[in-house]
């Protein structure tokens, strides 16, 4: 009998052994939930092509078509990823509407002898929980920001929280993207849907009486935008703000963003934007120095000229009550213990 999903939770430890998502290749590039494997028994052009003859020829002819393609691409599968998959497999099979293509695909695995399932309403019934978790409902548990200037290894104490077993939500490793120009993780980032799945998959596994720590960000992360259940909380929550010395902070960004470093054009495209904030000369300067690979010098400009302004300015108006956290260094054994003390104070 296919699964009906009640609520995010019930993904959260499901009773199978793995998840699978039938539908194209590009379906499953823009959103999926959150650790399921892509096993598309179409292409992306197969796909298109059977649709096509669904609507402009015959659904008979393309109904034999689609098995044909189904059944070779489905031997793929068994020969190739399910090769090593056990008698006891329990797998759980979902595609957009819980129809036909996770039907042919469950109904291939159990002749096998497997326990597969499907998802009642497929893909679309677990994107309306996402939807309603993170636009129409209240975020299950109080959240704390943790605040600071750029560079005082505020997704370092993140980690450490977590470490520590203590409730987390890293925006940013959802996002793929560090929050600033000089961001980006990669060449791109996950799409809106995407990113969303993983938020509400992380909000779904919160108890509800213990709060959970997300670094202060703005209403968006790199392209991205915060739903609006966590972004209100945000805006709401209690902040922390970390201060630490700027040689530390200089140390602990050129450690953080080795990609810029790395590549030169990159760096000098994004230096290349901060034009319209302080001018072509004061870009050519940071430009010498990127050149002359001073990045030391020219992280503790960037701090100090662009980064600093621009966060005292944003933290007075958002956040003039935070609680200053002050940190003699950005050691790993200074965070561990500050988190420790971030924790104790929940009691």
């Amino acid at each position: 009998m296919p699964l009906a999903l009640t609520q995010l939770s019930d993904l959260a430890t499901p009773p199978f052994d793995e998840i699978i998502d039938v539908r194209s290749p590009a379906e499953y590039a823009e959103d999926h939930i959150p650790g399921a494997i892509s096993l598309p028994p179409l292409s992306n052009a197969e796909r298109a092509r059977v649709g096509t003859i669904y609507v402009q020829e015959d659904p008979f002819k393309a109904r034999k078509i689609g098995a044909a393609l189904v059944s070779r691409n489905m031997a793929a599968h068994l020969e190739g990823p399910l090769s090593d998959r056990a008698g006891g497999w329990k797998p759980l099979v979902y595609c957009w509407r819980g129809g036909q293509r996770s039907g042919s695909v469950a109904i291939i695995l159990k002749q096998i002898g497997w326990r597969a399932d499907t998802v009642d309403g497929g893909y679309q019934s677990y994107r309306r929980m996402v939807s309603r978790a993170l636009y129409d409902a209240a975020i299950p548990c109080p959240v704390v920001v943790i605040d600071g200037g750029t560079g005082t290894a505020k997704t370092r104490l993140l980690a450490h929280l977590a470490e520590q077993g203590a409730q987390v939500l890293d925006l940013e490793a959802m996002a793929e993207h560090r929050g600033s120009l000089f961001g980006p993780m990669g060449d791109s980032q996950p799409s809106q849907k995407a990113f969303e799945s993983r938020l509400a998959m992380g909000m779904a596994k919160l108890t509800p009486n213990r709060p959970v720590y997300v670094e202060a960000e703005s209403s968006k992360i790199g392209r991205l935008i915060i739903p609006p259940v966590l972004w209100q909380a945000m805006i709401a929550a209690p902040n922390l703000r970390l201060t630490a010395p700027l040689a530390a902070r200089t140390d602990h960004l050129m450690t953080a963003y080795p990609d810029m470093r790395a590549d030169v054009d990159k760096l000098d495209a994004v230096l290349s934007q901060l034009t319209r904030y302080h001018g072509h000369e004061k870009i050519t300067a940071w430009r010498a120095l990127a050149g002359a690979r001073d990045y030391a010098k020219l992280t503790t400009q960037l701090i100090e000229t662009h980064y600093d302004p621009r966060y005292a300015r944003i933290s007075r108006a958002h956040a003039p009550d935070a609680q200053p956290i002050d940190l003699i260094d950005l050691s790993e054994d200074t965070l561990a213990q500050t988190a420790a003390h971030i924790i104790a104070s929940e009691q």
